[in-house]
């Protein structure tokens, strides 16, 4: 019996050293780029987006809970270092903060996404707004984010692309429709 249970404890020791070894040669990070075309001018698409106190309407992970808590923290809304805090008993919305780091006028909007519950992570974005015409812009979103060894093995068995990509995609849609009402 004692052969057997050293036996199955090699096994699993084994397994868990060749994941460990798989996972120095797995990419840790990656990023998303979802677009939208909207139609509505570059400057308006901007003075929309720069406010955090706009996301509850087109946010898809503040959609998710109507009762999370929403506070703007830091600076005033609309400028670099304001912060949307969010408060979620959803595991898909769940707790962290948004911070709007960096905005270019009508060029770009850059955040610090740091979820704190359920998970604990740090992602960053770039909205891109490009003028087609007028009256009609393209928004590109830029999704960064990656898992430090060892967890980064996660990255062989989840399709971020398709988990994250398709959430930025209803975010996109929300946001197209909130400005062309």
């Amino acid at each position: 019996m004692n052969t057997m249970l050293i036996k199955i404890l090699g096994v699993i020791f084994a397994i868990i050293v060749i994941l460990l070894v798989v996972a120095l040669f797995v990419k840790k990070k990656y990023t998303i780029t979802r677009e939208t075309t909207i139609k509505s001018s570059v400057e308006e698409v901007y003075d929309y987006l720069r406010f955090h106190g706009n996301q509850k309407h087109h946010n898809h992970w503040l959609l998710l809970d109507p009762n999370a808590k929403i506070e703007i923290k830091g600076e005033e809304d609309g400028k670099p270092g304001s912060i949307l805090f969010f408060e979620s008993k959803s595991k898909k919305t769940g707790t962290g903060e948004w911070e709007n780091t960096r905005l270019v006028e009508n060029e770009r909007i850059e955040w610090e996404l740091r979820f704190l519950h359920p998970y604990q992570f740090t992602a960053s974005a770039i909205l891109h707004f490009k003028p087609i015409d007028e009256h009609t812009m393209q928004l590109v979103w830029e999704y960064h984010s990656g898992m430090d060894w060892p967890k980064n093995i996660t990255l062989l068995f989840m399709d971020m692309e398709e988990i994250i990509g398709g959430d930025i995609e209803t975010t996109l849609g929300n946001i197209r429709h909130q400005l062309e009402k």
